[in-house]
């Protein structure tokens, strides 16, 4: 399958009142596997849509291979499309189900019959296409959606929300396979989902929208270590938060904020004014023992209120001042467990701090 790139410039969509997609500018590289992530109303879903030929912008243009597409009806834009909810016809089998696609556009049989082979070979379900849909598993049936779509090579794999009718345990298999068949067959792929986790683990890149609105675009360590606004650093990712001031004297930079107290910065800190602290919970270790306690981090005291036991680590709540901190500890069989009402040092290297103008 050939690899082409995906662009929209300045769309905008409105359901009445509503405005669902606010000037929407984003280009998806040729075979780049890219997520559209954010929370239910972001607008995600709708710019799939779009892409795809089910919604109309009310402005703006979609491109493909730096074509446009705008105008032209869906079943002539050359894109495959993975509903949330499969969409097999209970009556048919499985391979009958791969063919809707390719005899709707009138193949030859013979065809018909090789894509459908090779189609359910390359996800796993050569032996499976007598079945009927309702004789398969979940993972199954995803399986046969995908088959379908892949038989009639399209330019460019929609993937709505594919995963979220899965366990949890499944979800995570599913989401590894198909990365691997959209490396396999180089396809331009855009992936939408609400899991955070998902499409971190196996996206290329990621824009991330809220309020019809791009938040963000970057590679998935760009978005979990340099938000660019307090949206983007609570979605993705556990985070905590401080409201305070930057202040700076004699070339250093502190944050002073009412909760943690003064706490120097690194030098490039935004200028003098109002901020926000944003400090990752596995940056942070805790210790009870003034001695044990690393050098090269800045110790806040505090007292822990809260305990989680979340398997591989352990989610404390900390009260500093008048703040909550919460922190991740990693979890080992036989490791110190803090209590609550327990007085800890929160240590956290400066390098971790990162200052959020507002």
């Amino acid at each position: 399958m050939s690899k082409v790139s995906v662009r929209f410039e300045n769309v905008a969509l409105a359901y009445g009142p509503t405005q669902v997609l606010r000037d929407i500018t984003l280009t998806i590289e040729p075979g780049e596997f890219f997520a559209l992530l954010g929370p239910s109303g972001s607008g995600k879903s709708t710019l799939l849509r779009v892409l795809a030929g089910f919604a109309q912008p009310d402005a703006g243009r979609v491109l493909v291979d730096g074509r446009d597409i705008s105008r032209i009806p869906p079943w002539e834009r050359d894109i495959g499309m993975v509903f949330q909810n499969y969409a097999l016809w209970p009556h048919m089998t499985v391979a009958r189900n791969v063919a809707f696609g390719l005899e709707e556009r009138r193949l030859p049989r013979a065809d018909i019959d090789r894509k459908v082979a090779a189609a359910l070979q390359l996800v796993g379900l050569a032996e499976l296409g007598v079945r009927r849909p309702s004789q398969l598993s979940g993972g199954q049936q995803q399986r046969v959606a995908l088959a379908r779509t892949i038989a009639i090579e399209p330019k460019v794999l929609l993937l709505d929300e594919p995963l979220s009718n899965l366990d949890a345990k499944l979800r995570v298999h599913m989401r590894s396979e198909l990365l691997a068949l959209q490396r396999k067959l180089g396809i331009t792929t855009i992936f939408v989902t609400h899991d955070q986790e998902e499409a971190l683990s196996i996206a290329d890149r990621v824009a991330v929208l809220d309020q019809g609105v791009i938040q963000q675009t970057g590679t998935p360590m760009q978005l979990y270590d340099h938000p660019v606004n307090r949206f983007i650093a609570q979605f993705v990712g556990t985070i905590n938060l401080f409201d305070g001031e930057v202040t700076r004297a004699n070339g250093q930079a502190t944050f002073v904020s009412t909760g943690l107290g003064r706490v120097a910065v690194a030098a490039d800190a935004p200028a003098n004014g109002r901020a926000q602290l944003a400090i990752r919970p596995h940056a942070i270790r805790l210790s009870g023992d003034e001695s044990a306690r690393e050098a090269d981090r800045i110790w806040l005291e505090g007292t822990v209120i809260h305990r989680e036991f979340l398997g591989e680590f352990v989610r404390y709540v900390v009260r500093i001042g008048d703040a909550e901190l919460t922190a991740d500890e990693p979890h080992y069989m036989g490791g110190r467990i803090y209590e609550p009402g327990e007085a800890v040092g929160a240590g956290i290297e400066r390098a971790q701090f990162k200052l959020l103008a507002i």
